[in-house]
């Protein structure tokens, strides 16, 4: 069933009146004033007999809208004279009953559900249901004697048990009286809504999903209410959750009906720093108002129009992008060192770290994109990565003079997580590779390495050590002799 939310003339006035589409028509012909040639009937159904009172109708009563102003209405006075098709109306108090006497608050808030939900309904058996129920409500028999037929049209009250008897003609319409009772209790309000923003962090041009949820007075989501939804600082677009009709490509505003879980799923991609989301809808008033006839003798009508708004929000920062400033440092002096290649990845130290718009950060081969430290300092600054995100900063080939440390296999490296708008700082350290000194101990000299890398060498280096020892020996040996003979 189509909601209704185009705004109505002479509604928005009422005190209070917060939009909520109000009360179907509802009246019936009575003998005693004679209704006006005037007198448009809209939708609906006439009762073959009417209901006794004194003096007798001489035709059924009639169980529909009416047609006042070009406005579908409906009358909740029963029995009074039914309005003119240009009836004037100035704005009135909330309903009453017919005695008089404040509604039940139950019973009120079904009556603003009703009219929001099917004041423009365009079904006979909607329409007569509908009627049935406000006068079942707002004309309610206190005791069995306001149903004499010895009343008058003023005083008798509604007998609904005789009314749906005789609706039973429409089977449709009596089905109609036990749905909508059903649904008014479920679904009446007050209601609330909310919005609800992703969870993760939201970022400049990427899509995620926002939710407004409309809840009754249970609890519990209202399906197939109309919500507008306008974008600030982002685009609507992209494909809402099943059962949500879908925006035509990026809007700034949009209106979609709650699914059956009473929620609307929409994509919202943000232009600016803080996109935000507003939606608004027709909610049912906490109590009906009606429409006071300047000729007192008429019905009190009630139309769709006079529900309240409702409005909810959210909005979220757009998480701004983090750096990170490493610094290649001496494993003994502590000082910067120049010339390193450094690979920025993401924590698993193998695929790249990720700038803001999302995309990795890859070198012309494909490969996590590499940056070289400062001579002077050993630094190297890195913005634009998304933030929060775990990267790593490993060495992709050691500087001159740190080699023999260096095992490829498991390089120097260093892990932090980039926070939006903070620098995180890393230090990776290198060892210096070490120069070996040779001490004398008896005839042979003896090689021996410091520090706590040991040096290498090559297989040809260590033979040519070996030959320059042979050699040594060979020359003491030479002028042991030479001084014997002397």
């Amino acid at each position: 069933m189509r909601w209704s939310t185009r705004p109505r003339a002479g509604v928005r006035a009422l005190t209070g009146l917060v939009a909520a589409a109000l009360l179907g028509t509802l009246s019936v012909t009575v003998a005693a004033p004679v209704a006006s040639a005037a007198k448009q009937e809209g939708i609906g159904y006439r009762t073959e007999k009417p209901q006794p009172m004194t003096p007798l109708p001489h035709t059924g009563n009639w169980l529909g809208s009416y047609i006042v102003g070009g406005q579908q209405v409906f009358c909740v006075s029963f029995q009074l004279k039914a309005p003119d098709s240009d009836e004037k109306y100035r704005p009135g108090d909330e309903l009453l009953t017919k005695w008089g006497t404040k509604l039940p608050a139950d019973q009120a808030a079904n009556i603003s559900y009703l009219l929001l939900r099917y004041g423009d309904t365009k079904k006979p058996d909607e329409a007569a249901a509908l009627a049935h129920l406000l006068h079942s409500w707002t004309a309610a028999p206190r005791t069995p004697a306001d149903l004499d037929p010895a009343l008058t049209y003023d005083k008798i009250g509604y007998d609904a048990p005789f009314h749906l008897q005789q609706l039973q003609a429409h089977p449709d319409a009596v089905a109609a009286v036990e749905r909508l009772r059903t649904e008014a209790e479920a679904n009446r309000g007050p209601w609330t809504a909310s919005v609800t923003t992703p969870k993760d962090p939201q970022y400049p041009g990427e899509p995620a999903e926002w939710t407004v949820t409309v809840k009754n007075a249970k609890g519990k989501g209202v399906p197939g209410v109309p919500v507008k939804l306008v974008a600030s600082a982002a685009t609507l677009g992209g494909e809402p959750a099943e059962g949500n009709a879908s925006p035509q490509g990026a809007a700034k505003d949009a209106t979609l009906d709650t699914g059956a879980d009473g929620t609307v799923t929409v994509k919202l991609t943000p232009t600016g720093e803080q996109p935000k989301l507003v939606a608004s809808l027709a909610a049912p008033a906490d109590r009906p108002y009606v429409r006071v006839p300047v000729d007192t003798d008429k019905q009190r009508v009630v139309s769709t129009g006079g529900e309240k708004e409702l409005t909810a929000q959210g909005v979220v920062s757009v998480a701004k992008p983090g750096k990170v400033q490493v610094t290649k440092t001496d494993a003994n002096t502590g000082k910067g060192v120049g010339g390193a290649v450094l690979r920025i990845t993401g924590k698993d130290k193998a695929t790249a770290a990720l700038g803001q718009d999302g995309k990795p950060l890859t070198g012309a081969d494909g490969k996590p994109v590499v940056v070289t430290t400062d001579g002077k300092t050993g630094g190297v600054t890195v913005d634009g990565l998304r933030a929060p995100q775990e990267i790593c900063v490993v060495e992709a080939g050691p500087p001159p003079g740190y080699t023999n440390a260096y095992d490829p296999k498991n390089p120097p490296s260093a892990c932090g997580t980039v926070k939006p708008g903070e620098t995180l700082v890393l230090t990776v350290v290198n060892k210096p590779n070490e120069v070996p000194r040779a001490i004398p101990a008896g005839d042979a000299p003896v090689v021996q390495a410091r520090g706590a890398v040991e040096t290498s060498y090559s297989v040809p280096g260590l033979a040519g050590l070996g030959l320059l020892v042979l050699v040594g020996a060979g020359l003491v040996a030479l002028a042991a002799r030479r001084a014997s003979r002397r």
